[in-house]
């Protein structure tokens, strides 16, 4: 299938490891112009590095999303450098901090982040011929996960103005929709933390797949890819979950 992305602008937050890393590989791959941005600079050096492979433009700069000034100044000179902005991923969170009780920080990262990436790049967004948002949020916000923390309600907060989003901005031509992922595991990750720190959680979740293995982030990455595409175009304000049978409800 040709997913139509050859020559698109993508911006995607938190990208120098784990699923955003494999959604810019793919993106990539698939001839796109891309900005990103992570906290750890030596990875993002990395990632520019790999991604420039394939002959598109790449930016990537390190930056905290928590300094919200910094990162709306970022956005716009995201989109300056690329000459606009057609596919928006808001995928840092803090979780990658191993942040999911902090209140403050979920809220900063992956709250105030994603409706503040959202409004800010709206003006492209809007400009653009296929226009697309893909908001990360997580299978933690569709049922009961462990415990009770903000990384959960927080998600669960995401899919709603996702949902809600996607009926706003219709009518301007941008899509928005949300990919909740399950439990998915890659080099660094925190549920390869929770195997060392906590090996009875982390045998009884690998027990519930109904696929029978864990998930990878290119797993995850994939469905990002499509539905930001114009192969997607008639996808608006829905919620894909890609978990590998993890989740048991049933979804209408």
């Amino acid at each position: 299938m040709d997913l139509r992305l050859k020559g698109k602008k993508v911006i995607l937050t938190g990208g120098s490891r784990g699923i955003g890393r494999a959604a810019l590989e793919i993106f990539a791959e698939e001839g796109c112009a891309i900005a990103f941005f992570s906290r750890n600079a030596e990875q993002v050096t990395e990632a520019v590095q790999s991604l420039s492979r394939h002959g598109g433009k790449v930016f990537g700069d390190a930056l905290d999303i928590t300094d919200h000034d910094a990162y709306v100044k970022w956005l716009a000179e995201a989109a300056d450098r690329l000459g606009g902005c057609d596919i928006f991923v808001p995928g840092a969170s803090a979780s990658g901090s191993g942040a999911t009780g902090d209140w403050e920080a979920c809220f900063a990262a992956d709250i105030k982040g994603t409706v503040l990436g959202c409004e800010t790049l709206q003006p492209w967004l809007e400009k653009s011929d296929a226009g697309a948002i893909v908001i990360m949020a997580s299978t933690a916000g569709t049922e009961t996960f462990i415990v009770p923390q903000a990384f959960n309600a927080l998600k669960a907060a995401l899919i709603a103005y996702s949902g809600q989003l996607g009926q706003a901005w219709g009518p301007q031509g941008i899509r928005v929709n949300c990919v909740s992922p399950g439990p998915i595991k890659f080099p660094g990750g925190n549920w390869e933390a929770i195997r060392d720190m906590a090996p009875e959680l982390y045998q009884a979740t690998e027990a519930t797949f109904a696929l029978g293995r864990w998930g990878g982030p290119e797993e995850v990455a994939r469905t990002i890819v499509f539905l930001a595409s114009p192969a997607s175009s008639y996808t608006t304000g829905t919620n894909v979950v890609v978990d590998g049978g993890y989740t048991k409800r049933v979804q209408f």
